[in-house]
């Protein structure tokens, strides 16, 4: 029999429906990491990324049956399942503060280089508390595609799984959203840093 270790999710996660405990164990020490990252990156709050985590598994408990492997991977079922905890619990709760759902149709061109984050200069010179608490500000979807693409460091395909939408509204609110972060981030810069420094540095590429 295969190490635990060599099963890929999709293995695990049949075997832990067939009643494997220990396949359970090894599935949720390989992703809950994952899924607690981001449901703090969304949310700021240690409390509620911890409860999601824990909701996220039990589901996989309850209910693994609905994962469909041709829909996507387990890693991105799972993040597809916190981002419904996540968005109820802050929506229930009045966490965040709306900023507004804006059009995207205005920002659907893909960047130069669409995988050159425009984000790479500034997360050099800027702190991380600071970079995390502007994304806190970003209306939730932008605030997801960029915690996904930008923290998470996943692609546009596994991104567009987990929100269950197409790859080029994928691009279109990363592109958006990452405009609105370098709006949000501006101001905690050196008066003397215009935007044309900021752009000779690279951050609109």
């Amino acid at each position: 029999m295969r190490p635990l270790s060599e099963l890929s999710d999709a293995e695990l996660l049949r075997s832990m429906r067939e009643g494997d405990e220990e396949a359970f164990g090894a599935l949720y020490q390989r992703r809950q990491a994952g899924v607690f990252r981001f449901a703090w990156q969304m949310s700021g709050s240690h409390a509620l990324a911890e409860d999601v985590t824990q909701e996220v598994f039990l589901f996989l408990i309850r209910d693994g049956h609905v994962f469909d492997a041709e829909k996507g991977s387990v890693s991105a079922f799972l993040m597809g399942v916190a981002r419904n905890y996540v968005l109820r619990k802050l929506r229930g709760e009045r966490a965040m503060i709306s900023l507004g759902e804006d059009s995207e149709d205005d920002f659907s061109a893909d960047l130069a280089d669409p995988e050159l984050s425009p984000l790479d200069d500034l997360t050099r010179t800027e702190t991380i508390e600071n970079v995390r608490k502007a994304v806190l500000t970003l209306p939730e979807k932008y605030r997801e595609v960029v915690v996904l693409c930008e923290l998470q460091e996943l692609n546009y395909k596994e991104t567009a799984e987990i929100l269950e939408c197409a790859i080029g509204t994928v691009r279109s609110r990363l592109h958006r959203g990452r405009a609105l972060l370098l709006e949000k981030l501006r101001p905690a810069r050196p008066e003397t840093e215009d935007a044309t420094e900021l752009k000779s540095a690279g951050c609109f590429a």
